[in-house]
């Protein structure tokens, strides 16, 4: 019944979203929840760029070295690419992959890059979900791994803990996370103080660690040790993870009050507390066994591990609601099928529950810390993802820069081939941990993009099939008016294709032989903007013979509710009272067929992915005791 527009379309004028709220209270819940994933990368970077799946022996030109490339780093991969240029790149306030694919194929209409686009822009969701699976893992138990500072007889209580705190997360979902965000931003500040101070203290016994702020360290150590280098880049990564979702907050906070927290927060914090553990290093080189927690004295240890599961609770929780998110935009662009979502929250649009997303990620996240077992071994695993969405995100950059902002040639290539010289880089660095744990994003991100393509394109097939067979408005008109017997109401038939009759409506009047006296034709599209403005909600057609042909537009960020809709719209297609309309719903059967289509075991698959979609009445909100389901049959 949804219908997805093209690339490129027109359409109405939609609304621009921006966040509700002032600048100082966004800005304090950005710094809860956009940088929880990034602020708890010092539990593990440093310590993975030298014990980790590459050990590389700790000398002061190393940790000056690896220092330099993560500052510069944060300055040309979150700072410039992200904070200043990412941020303008808006879908009317949303951001994110899907939002930035949305905005591109609308601008880019008939263009040879455009398939080729869309399939990275799927695939960088694809292995958005692999970083989903990782981030809880690894975060949580690596900060519950820090009571082996404490007491190594600690040590193997710490996966139980961990498991104990992944179930509860993950239980507490579909509570909603309202009450529990409000305490997200002072926790989260009370975190980075807490970074900053420990990094200070730490920098004042060895102010020449700021020698590592100079580019020349980094670009020395690459040059002395190139291997060792080249190697220690796939860990040194792991403190940029979650940059990509300041731009995927982007429609929930809006782009200053994130800059704002970057800028004076985040950035400073983070930096500090890396220049403090690599002055440790300079002093005690076997601190490397866990510099983060070894910045603070042992009195301070076990508050400083509370603070730290405390954040990475709450990076966890950043990540879960963000593939809540993801994954409603992907059923509202026809990506994915139809699943069951509830909201939380009756004031926050954003807090919403998507049950069956919610369980795979936490049997996954289970999995992964009983398969793993401690946080390096999961640093492993980790990078791929995130560096592959990072490079597919400069590729959509460029076409940004060059095709729709036009920038000069003499800014936008240079910016560019800076950007995806240190984004391919750092990809290439982390695929020689495939065989190590890498495969398990990968085999994620494969899993999951077939998937999508699979679905996007049976929906593709079978709308082809219903309109090849569906009979012209025409013919039906002049056919229904000769003798047909009308009867009170409203009938609102639901279908894809915005032409044509709908199969249930035939079916229905050929067993049945009634019609209603006002039959609405109704067809929901999905725009490529994440909202649109309830007066172009609605557009209505007249057919004839009480016929009318009713357009309902939902923006890729909006649930979609019918009823309210229609009502919304009374004055155009009629009364549409509860008890006088009834909806008529198709429910279709796959069946495979020789027909050039896509391969058997694809539309096997199709099939199955249709049988077990939420059903239609539940997703447009219809009321359950005014619905009448028609079966059909479809080969593709």
């Amino acid at each position: 019944m949804t219908e997805s527009t093209a690339a490129g379309s027109t359409g109405p004028t939609v609304d621009a979203h921006a966040p509700r709220g002032s600048t100082p209270l966004l800005t304090l819940g950005a710094i809860g929840v956009v940088f929880g994933d990034i602020g708890t990368s010092p539990l593990y970077a440093l310590k993975e760029s030298f014990i980790g799946h590459h050990p590389m022996p700790v000398s002061e030109e190393r940790v000056l070295g690896v220092l330099s490339i993560v500052f510069w780093t944060f300055m040309l991969v979150v700072t410039l690419k992200y904070v200043f240029i990412m941020m303008r790149a808006d879908n009317k306030g949303e951001g994110g992959s899907l939002a930035l694919l949305a905005l591109l194929s609308r601008h880019g209409e008939k263009k040879r890059w455009t398939a080729g686009l869309t399939i990275l822009g799927v695939f960088a969701t694809a292995l958005f979900f692999g970083d989903a699976m990782i981030t809880p893992a690894i975060s949580v138990l690596s900060a519950v791994e820090g009571v082996q500072t404490i007491n190594a007889d600690f040590l193997p209580f710490a996966m139980p803990t961990a498991l104990a705190i992944i179930v509860l997360l993950f239980a507490v979902q579909r509570h909603g996370t309202t009450k529990v965000g409000a305490v997200f931003g002072p926790i989260m500040l009370l975190y980075f103080a807490v970074l900053t101070a420990l990094g200070l203290l730490s920098v004042i016994e060895r102010p020449d660690v700021l020698r590592a702020l100079s580019p020349l360290w980094g670009l020395r150590f690459i040059v002395d040790d190139p291997w060792f280098a080249f190697l220690a880049l796939g860990s040194i990564v792991l403190a940029v993870t979650g940059a990509e979702a300041l731009y995927a907050d982007l429609g929930h906070y809006g782009a200053k009050p994130i800059r704002l927290a970057w800028l004076l927060v985040a950035f400073p914090a983070l930096m500090t507390n890396y220049l403090g553990q690599g002055a440790l290093l300079l002093r005690s080189p076997e601190a490397v066994e866990n510099p983060f927690y070894l910045l603070a004295g042992e009195e301070w240890r076990l508050p400083l591990i509370l603070l730290a599961v405390a954040a990475t609770v709450i990076a966890s929780q950043a990540v879960i609601t963000g593939a809540f998110s993801v994954v409603r935009q992907a059923v509202q662009l026809g990506l994915v099928p139809r699943l069951t979502i509830r909201h939380t929250s009756t004031t926050a649009e954003g807090q919403i529950f998507v049950p069956a997303i919610n369980w795979l990620l936490c049997l996954s996240v289970i999995a992964l810390v009983v398969v793993f077992k401690n946080s390096s071994n999961l640093a492993s695993a980790y990078g791929i993802a995130v560096t592959g969405t990072m490079a597919i995100t400069t590729l959509m950059l460029a076409v940004l820069l060059t095709q729709h902002w036009q920038w000069p040639r003499w800014v936008s290539w240079p910016l560019i081939a800076v950007l995806g010289v240190v984004d391919l880089t750092y990809f290439a660095s982390n695929l020689t941990k495939l065989f190590d744990g890498g495969w398990f994003p990968v085999i994620v991100a494969l899993i999951a993009f077939t998937l999508l393509t699979t679905w996007a394109k049976g929906r593709q097939l079978v709308r082809a099939q219903q309109e090849e067979a569906a009979m012209p408005v025409e013919v039906f008109v002049k056919s229904v008016g000769k003798g047909v017997h009308r009867i009170r109401g409203t009938a609102v038939y639901l279908t894809s294709a915005a032409a044509g009759i709908p199969p249930a409506l035939l079916h229905n009047l050929k067993h049945n032989q009634v019609l209603h006296e006002t039959v609405l034709l109704t067809t929901v599209k999905v725009m490529d903007v994440p909202f649109v403005d309830e007066a172009n909600r609605v557009s209505v057609e007249e057919l004839g013979a009480g016929l009318k042909r009713v357009i309902v537009r939902y923006g890729f960020s909006e649930d979609p509710d019918i009823p309210a809709a229609l009502d919304g719209a009374a004055d155009r297609v009629g009364s549409c009272k509860a008890m006088t309309t009834s909806y008529f719903l198709s429910r279709q059967t796959i069946l495979s067929s020789a027909r050039p289509g896509m391969a058997r075991w694809r539309e096997r698959l199709f099939g199955w992915m249709m049988r077990n979609s939420a059903t239609a009445m539940d997703f447009f909100k219809l009321p359950p005791n005014r619905v009448v389901e028609l079966g059909s049959q479809v080969a593709i």
